[in-house]
């Protein structure tokens, strides 16, 4: 008995959706040329179709710092980290993220169909109002379906943004001269006689907030005293009876 060749709709799948994911990246590193990774960054991400949404330089006590986001698109997004990645021996962090939002963009497109086939809806039976009451309830009705229909589309394009273009924040660090001097004998000694006398200080000044402790310990040794007082001169009267 052969068996019925199966047809080509139940052979071969529908083809699915490309997933729409948000991707982002954070890195932080040490360089010796800021400048030089500088440059680097804003040659990979121009090379790759990018382009630098922020970029802003710092310094504190230790290092230099440089804070970079980019804007690449997706399609290029792990070519944009391999690239920055080459000459890195070492990733303070290295931060990827990678977040599938295809069911909500289903949702949204969904929703905002629903909404559109309303809203015209309304304005069919805004057409044959009757009169001015009419009229007035429906343009309320078609004024709260606008604002869903705007709402729905700004997140729908936001998410778009995000998935076409991924985000890769940056930075990159070099330490200061003045973490890498050693400090003298001297100075040590210096650090440790103040640094005692700080520690006498606190001490002392620890004291004084126990004040009232000590307050109570010094009537009770002088109840305590009295005490033993009278019970000598109890037990006296007694040895001369």
């Amino acid at each position: 008995e052969e068996v019925p060749i199966a047809t080509q709709q139940n052979a071969v799948p529908p083809p699915k959706e490309d997933a729409k994911v948000i991707k982002t990246a954070g890195l932080r590193f040490e360089t010796q040329d800021l400048d030089g990774t500088h440059k680097n960054v804003l040659s990979i991400t121009k090379a790759l179709g990018g382009f630098v949404s922020t970029d802003n330089a710092g310094k504190n006590y230790s290092e230099h710092f440089r804070n970079i986001t980019v804007r690449v698109p997706s399609e290029n997004f792990q070519k944009f980290i391999d690239d920055i990645s080459k000459g890195v021996n070492y990733f303070d962090r290295k931060d990827i993220s990678r977040k599938d939002v295809s069911e909500e963009f289903v949702d949204l497109n969904a929703r905002l169909k629903a909404k559109r086939e309303l809203e015209r809806r309304y304005l069919e039976l805004l057409k044959q109002a009757k009169n001015v009451e009419e009229m007035l309830d429906i343009e309320r009705e078609l004024s709260k379906i606008r604002e869903e229909i705007e709402a729905k589309e700004g997140r729908l394009n936001y998410l778009k943004d995000k998935v076409s273009l991924s985000t890769v924040s940056i930075q990159f660090y070099k330490y200061t001269n003045e973490t890498r001097v050693t400090v003298s004998y001297g100075q040590k000694m210096k650090n440790a006689i103040s640094g005692g006398w700080d520690g006498i200080s606190i001490f002392f000044i620890g004291l004084l907030t126990l004040w009232p402790l000590f307050l109570i310990l010094i009537i009770i040794i002088l109840l305590l005293r009295r005490w033993m007082k009278r019970r000598k001169k109890r037990k006296a009267k007694k040895n001369e009876k």
